[in-house]
């Protein structure tokens, strides 16, 4: 857990809440909520004065997926935001069909969804959709995984460089994937 901190009063929360879910068809859909809301009374020009229990921002991502994490299908929703043109947007997520998640993923939703042309909120969100999506699948299609590794040898896992666990100069890459430890 973090330290003790200093004496503080709360005034603001955010709470992002992600689950994966297998469908019946093979494919998968992962969702993410984002609510944000205030300890303190909080006032906009648009929807007037919010009480702590209102959402300041109260957004969904629903995206299917197939096992290699190409988008078929994608609905985004504003609920609540601070103006009233805020749910506009949501149809330009669409462009995110028929793209894959994988390298590359966070610059690409930048470029194609980046300041005006998306929701700051939304495109922030698909951080945590991303790595839902690969905590929900990549464990259920491992079988799949380890056939494509055993049939490709010489391709360097998904996993390899993806994060400090597995640095290709590290501990764990060295025991589980000593073909591709430098």
């Amino acid at each position: 857990p973090l330290s003790p901190a200093a004496a503080r009063q709360p005034i603001h929360h955010r709470s992002i809440n992600c689950k994966g879910y297998q469908r019946e068809d093979g494919l998968w859909d992962i969702e993410a909520h984002l609510r944000d809301n205030k300890f303190v009374p909080f006032h906009t020009q648009t929807r007037g004065d919010l009480s702590p229990e209102d959402a300041v921002h109260d957004m969904w991502i629903r995206i299917t997926v197939d096992d290699d994490y190409l988008i078929h299908d994608l609905e985004a929703v504003i609920d609540a935001s601070p103006f009233v043109v805020c749910p506009e947007i949501t149809s330009r997520f669409q462009l995110l069909k028929g793209l894959r998640i994988g390298a590359g993923w966070n610059k690409m939703l930048k470029e194609l969804l980046g300041n005006v042309n998306g929701c700051t909120h939304l495109v922030e969100l698909f951080g945590p959709l991303a790595t839902t999506a690969f905590q929900t699948i990549y464990p259920q299609t491992r079988a799949k995984h380890q056939q494509e590794l055993e049939a490709h040898p010489n391709k360097k896992p998904i996993l390899i460089d993806s994060c400090h666990a597995f640095d290709s100069k590290g501990v764990v890459v060295k025991q589980y994937f000593p073909k591709f430890y430098t």
